[in-house]
């Protein structure tokens, strides 16, 4: 029974202890409810999840848990961990030379995976955004139990052979974030404004808001150096996913400049019987216009299974 947005409950923001750092919360809904539970991506903290987006999965009943990865927003720091230089960074990138990364990406999941402990959830569906979707994909490939459904948004396989973004554009996203509020804010909007595509207009008010109060929970260049170098380091996972059983919805957009959509689609094509939803004029954001559909999407995903 479809309940009213306005009247969904909202659960503030606690920390729990989950392998063994702190993971910063809040949720959506009634906690008796089937859980969803979202994970975002590089750099970007729990509230990149809109809160219209969150309450429109939970007003089907459901209950929904967003939360700060590790290094960001409000959950643990690893700031005794070394960060790569981008000297390093490139090398990787341009050479495929190791980095060493301080963790990877199955550490990242294992957070995910301690968090469902702590919250005592036997299973939930899992839904990742990016860097979020590449640890949703460890999670059900590594602990496939525990996830009832997997919706992977503009991600990928983590296969290197697959196309990448303009050298242009590397370059620029390589470039470390200012260490300096004001500068990075700027530097935020920038960034914003080259991964989301053309198509849907910008929202310079919202987005400037969002990145002020992201920079306003917890600014840390480091941690986001961090979390890239995870993912870079991290292996491929196409021949693990050939063997998921998990029921698989890979949700993708064809303007997407940073993960281009051939990795969207070499992701469906690596998970058995999964369904592929391509957005025309999409980027690497979630577009509030398409809340709606994109909402509607995973939750028919969700009661297909």
């Amino acid at each position: 029974m479809l309940t009213p947005l306005s009247t969904i409950i909202y659960h503030p923001e606690q920390l729990i202890t989950a392998n063994n750092i702190h993971i910063n919360y809040d949720s959506f809904g009634d906690k008796s409810h089937p859980a969803i539970v979202l994970i975002m991506g590089l750099a970007t903290q729990m509230i990149y999840w809109d809160e219209q987006f969150c309450k429109l999965l939970a007003s089907q009943g459901y209950w929904v848990i967003r939360f700060d990865n590790r290094d960001n927003g409000k959950s643990t720091w690893m700031d005794a961990l070394p960060v790569p230089s981008s000297v390093a960074l490139l090398a990787n990138v341009v050479f495929k030379r190791p980095l060493g990364a301080a963790y990877l990406l199955s550490d990242m999941m294992k957070d995910t995976l301690g968090l469902l402990d702590a919250l005592e959830l036997e299973s939930a569906h899992i839904v990742g955004a990016s860097m979020g979707g590449m640890i949703a994909q460890e999670l059900a490939i590594y602990h496939p139990k525990r996830v009832k459904t997997l919706t992977s948004i503009m991600s990928t396989t983590g296969n290197k052979r697959l196309p990448k973004p303009s050298t242009t554009f590397s370059f620029k996203m390589l470039k470390p974030p200012p260490k300096d509020a004001t500068k990075a804010i700027a530097f935020g909007m920038h960034v914003w404004r080259l991964i989301q595509g053309n198509y849907y207009p910008f929202d310079e008010h919202k987005v400037l808001g969002l990145i002020k109060r992201a920079i306003e929970r917890g600014f840390n260049p480091a941690g986001n150096t961090r979390q890239l170098a995870a993912i870079l380091d991290s292996p491929d996972r196409t021949t693990a996913l050939n063997t998921l059983t998990v029921p698989s919805l890979i949700i993708h957009g064809e303007d997407d400049p940073l993960v281009p959509v051939a990795c969207g689609v070499a992701t469906a094509k690596a998970i058995p019987n999964a369904k592929i939803k391509i957005y025309p004029g999409m980027g690497h954001t979630l577009p509030s216009q398409l809340y709606d559909d994109i909402t509607t999407q995973i939750l028919e995903h969700i009661k297909a299974s």
